[in-house]
């Protein structure tokens, strides 16, 4: 891909991420006339060449450079969060896009823990509405929880999978409400700017992994091609090692690799969007924003219990969205020992992920393997999706160990808190009778924490938090922030409809204020 701009020109923006924080934001710059510059350090990738039905043909979307994790409870990384790529972690999200509720965004108001969000429900709100129709997200006529809608979503929800149909079952003897989930994939085909049509979506269940005909509404066949469309200019494989600081101690340079081959890029502005890992680490690496010694602080990872169970019935986990039924009949329970909550949903599984995770959370070998192995077909999954609280003890560092490219891996301590602990026994027993009542056989269950997120907290005091609300650094003026590393809190539904959001009014927001910010 050729460079539409010069690296001696100074351009108006150098993105650095293209997934659900980067994106959205480099089409909307673009849109306003400014020349952008976007540095991805994956691959642009072909769905149709790039994509094949093979889990282990997909590793190569997942962010593999070695991280170190460290704690009670150290989090599993690679498949587990971000990606590598044109649209990063959205590559291989499974799609699933509720929305936040309103008390999600003050844990500190109603609990007296963790932080409250600087900005309001209604200013995300607004986002969330832009986006559910600008890259199609599927989902119900009426949802039973939160604050009504101002607009349908523009397609119907996707068929429900074996597990979502089992999952209606057993929480309806139990009585916990459920509804059809909300899912970036398309159930109809329909026109998408800058890319044309796009297909709906086939249900062949490898929403884990790349989607080949481009239903499921990831970056790289949404907001990147709306971006280009725009004038924006995409450089991939670029990693970015440095960011230079002129005199007046704003960033003048981005400094990457690309072809073995060091380059600079003089640039206005800097909008970081490489993830809560690669984002603090880049910071920590250049000594940047980092006065407080915030960056890096305030981890938490998502509570994501998974409880497993076979049946009699052919269920066949590998077809479908894989998150199909959701439950939010949890969010606030009135039983609850903890602050925050928790939503429930339906989960669907691809052969090689379920037969890792048997093996590694089941101890079994031999004979006994092979045996819960062929049950495959007939198993069904159930999991949490809850908040977490930040703690001082969960935090990203440099470690002294050397990455290839002879700069310092990250290491991420995590140990689950009382909060977590108590929030996840909750579940553990709510699910238990979910899939009793369907009737599961053999079930077990499956600890681990999911979606990385803080290390670069947004908030209005400049002593506790890296930027204010509008995405700005506190101490580097031309530098903004924009992914799941500026959450406050982890809120208790998955993040990517609220990263996109947050990229978008971070966009809106510098637009806005550019001409003071330029002085």
């Amino acid at each position: 891909m050729s460079n539409q701009f010069s690296l001696n020109d100074s351009v108006d923006a150098v993105v650095i991420g293209t997934g659900a924080g980067g994106a959205p934001l480099m089409a909307r710059l673009a849109a306003a006339g400014l020349k952008v510059v976007a540095l991805e350090a994956g691959k642009y990738w072909d769905p149709k060449k790039d994509f094949p039905t093979d889990e282990r043909a997909q590793d190569k979307l997942f962010w593999n450079d070695e991280r170190l994790s460290a704690g009670k409870d150290p989090v599993a990384f690679g498949s587990n969060n971000s990606g590598t790529g044109v649209g990063g972690s959205t590559l291989h999200y499974t799609a699933y896009t509720p929305r936040v509720q309103p008390d999600d965004l003050q844990l500190k108001t109603d609990f007296g823990v963790g932080v409250d969000w600087p900005i309001s429900f209604d200013e995300i709100a607004t986002y969330y509405d832009e986006i559910e129709h600008f890259i199609g997200v599927s989902g119900p006529a009426e949802y039973p929880w939160g604050p009504a809608r101002k607009r349908s979503y523009p397609t119907p929800p996707l068929p429900i999978n074996g597990a979502g149909q089992l999952m209606e079952r057993g929480c309806e003897a139990v009585g916990i409400k459920t509804s059809l989930a909300a899912n970036a994939a398309l159930s109809a085909g329909r026109y998408q700017e800058g890319v044309g049509h796009r297909p709906a979506c086939a249900n062949r269940g490898f929403c884990q992994a790349g989607c080949n005909i481009g239903a499921k509404s990831s970056m790289d066949v949404t907001y990147i091609p709306l971006a280009l469309s725009k004038g924006a200019e995409l450089r991939t494989e670029c990693y970015v090692t440095q960011l230079v600081k002129d005199s007046s101690g704003r960033i003048s340079e981005v400094v990457y690799i690309q072809d073995d081959q060091e380059k600079r890029q003089k640039c206005k502005y800097v909008f970081l969007c490489a993830g809560a890992i690669e984002t603090p680490r880049l910071l920590l690496l250049n000594q940047l924003a980092n006065s407080n010694g915030q960056v890096g602080r305030n981890f938490m990872a998502h509570t994501g219990l998974q409880i497993w169970g076979e049946f009699d019935e052919d269920i066949r986990p590998y077809k479908g969205i894989p998150g199909a039924v959701i439950s939010e009949d949890t969010h606030r329970p009135k039983d609850a020992d903890f602050a925050g909550g928790y939503l429930l949903q339906s989960i669907g599984v691809m052969p090689v992920t379920y037969l890792q995770q048997m093996a590694r959370q089941r101890g079994l070998w031999g004979e006994s393997f092979k045996k819960a192995a062929r049950a495959y077909n007939h198993v069904a999954g159930i999991n949490i999706l809850g908040d977490c609280l930040p703690y001082d003890f969960n935090y990203l560092e440099l470690s002294d160990e050397k990455d290839s490219r002879g700069l310092p891996k990250p290491r991420v301590h995590f140990t689950n808190g009382e909060n977590e602990i108590r929030m996840t026994a909750h579940a553990d027993k709510i699910m238990r009778e979910i899939w009793d009542a369907a009737g599961a056989k053999n079930v077990w269950d499956y600890q681990r924490n999911a979606h990385i997120i803080g290390t670069c907290r947004m908030g209005h005091d400049r002593e506790t938090n890296v930027i204010n609300a509008d995405g700005q650094s506190f101490d580097v003026p031309n530098l903004f922030i924009s992914d799941n590393s500026t959450f406050p809190s982890a809120l208790a539904v998955n993040p990517a409809l609220t990263i996109m959001a947050l990229s978008l009014r971070t966009a809106d927001q510098f637009l806005k204020n550019r001409n003071r910010l330029d002085v």
